[in-house]
């Protein structure tokens, strides 16, 4: 028996091997996909490392250095790299831990959204009937709202706060991937492979989730990659309009609410958030793009 399993072991492994190497095969041939990639690992590890990196507390404030240029203009000094704010904190140590912010609120939203999603989707898919009308016409009540104003709306109701604003951003974000996995269950609960796992006597547990739901994923994984991104936009909208995160927070959407009177005048304090903000998405973005080239059969055989 053991013998038999290490062979099958050693039979599955090259298969597996080589599904990653075709998966990265499409990837990389997508160049602007390799570039949010390596950029997004880089975020990554500057989140992590935010600590070590930021030359300065995000928070401190230097009374003595306030709306200090960049130092490569006039008045620059070599301490604050990226200048600093309205109140003295350097801008480069508040952009570094932002980053933590921004990756953290991509990352809960998504997941939030994606396990319920796909949990209502699936039920909705598989059992169809009065069951599927319930679900999908809650959805369709919140797809009929713009995204944005919803959350507003959601957040007002719960208070102003990060951890509400990532609750509201994921609930407005769950109606796609339930009509995402939903669809995709209904494509796949007819197959041969599911007859035959209803026959042995699969329970409808196993059979939504063991069984159909691995086969559905490659959808769901792009859309999970473009709500990472919607996400962080979203949460900086919401900073930005006092709703989100709360000053002193090192939020980029928060910073930019709170740099908006020196917009004409200092433009490192207004502009370095939104370059912040506006390269991220983009990474994130065009990953989502290698992703999808990577998972669709459709354009992997065109």
């Amino acid at each position: 028996m053991s013998q038999a399993a290490a062979t099958s072991a050693v039979s599955t492994d090259p298969s597996r091997r080589a599904r990653l190497a075709e998966f990265w095969y499409y990837f990389s041939e997508n160049r602007g996909a390799v570039i949010g990639l390596v950029f997004f690992i880089f975020l990554v590890l500057l989140a992590i490392f935010a600590p070590l990196i930021a030359p300065h507390d995000p928070t401190q404030q230097y009374r003595d250095a306030v709306l200090v240029p960049p130092v490569w203009q006039e008045g620059g000094r070599a301490d604050f790299l990226l200048g600093t704010d309205a109140v003295g904190r350097d801008m480069l140590s508040r952009l570094i831990f932002g980053t933590q912010f921004s990756l953290f609120v991509g990352v809960i939203v998504t997941t939030l959204s994606l396990v319920v999603g796909v949990v209502f989707g699936v039920i909705a898919g598989y059992f169809r009937g009065w069951v599927d009308t319930a679900i999908m016409r809650v959805m369709d009540i919140i797809l009929a709202f713009p995204s944005l104003l919803l959350a507003l709306v959601l957040v007002a109701i719960l208070g102003p706060g990060l951890v509400n604003a990532m609750i509201a951003i994921s609930l407005v974000y769950q109606p796609h991937f339930v009509r995402l996995a939903r669809a995709a269950v209904m494509s796949e609960k007819s197959r041969d492979y599911v007859v035959a796992a209803k026959v042995a006597g699969a329970g409808h547990i196993r059979l939504m989730f063991k069984t159909i739901l691995p086969n559905c994923m490659a959808p769901l994984i792009v859309q999970a990659t473009l709500s990472f991104s919607s996400a962080i936009l979203d949460a900086a909208a919401l900073g930005f309009l006092g709703m989100g995160a709360q000053p002193p927070t090192p939020e980029w959407g928060t910073m930019l609410a709170e740099a908006r009177e020196f917009i004409q005048s200092k433009w490192w304090v207004v502009t370095l958030p939104g370059v912040a903000i506006l390269i991220t998405v983009l990474a994130i973005n065009l990953m989502g793009d290698g992703l999808r080239d990577a998972l669709d059969p459709k354009l992997k055989r065109s």
